[in-house]
């Protein structure tokens, strides 16, 4: 992916005052741990992401390079997860889809979300987006109010986030 985009100003909303609208999209960069919620209208709200570790594991069966694959995806599920810890204690998993394909990829809650948050760097997950409590929340909402289909970004390294957002659908 070429990060090669029209240059947009990002204009925060504070974390309170947000409200998900249909065709809000999301772009996590994955070198800074940031994510961004972002309107149609350019409006921004930012919030620490972890992303995944920048080595190989072997987790659930399976050994893969747990850096977070940088794609276009599709938020297209919600599964509620057993795993408190792994998954949070409400368990949400928000399935990131790539093209049209189910992956092991999303975003989801942590059980010791400060002790996650709180150490530096957040390359702490086998690949997922993980992301605290209140944010998901948000995301929770986002997918409810966009039917099922919310567009992500993630990408290694940006410079203006919110013109990301308008990266043309495939």
């Amino acid at each position: 992916m070429n990060p090669t985009f029209p240059a947009l100003v990002p204009s925060p909303i504070p974390q309170a005052e947000w409200q998900a609208q249909m065709g809000d999209r999301i772009v996590v960069d994955t070198k800074a741990n940031e994510g961004y919620l972002i309107h149609r209208n350019g409006r921004t709200l930012s919030f620490p992401v972890a992303t995944g570790q920048h080595r190989y594991v072997c987790y659930i069966g399976r050994c893969y390079n747990a850096t977070t694959p940088e794609r276009e995806w599709q938020i297209q599920s919600k599964d509620i997860k057993g795993d408190h810890i792994t998954f949070g204690p409400s368990g949400r998993f928000l399935r990131l889809f790539w093209k049209d394909e189910s992956t092991p990829y999303g975003f989801h809650e942590y059980g010791y979300e400060e002790r996650m948050f709180d150490d530096q760097p957040r390359f702490k997950s086998m690949g997922c987006i993980i992301v605290k409590k209140e944010i998901m929340d948000i995301l929770d909402r986002t997918f409810a109010v966009n039917e099922g289909n919310v567009h992500v970004v993630t990408h290694y390294g940006i410079d203006e986030p919110a013109s990301l957002a308008f990266v043309p659908q495939k």
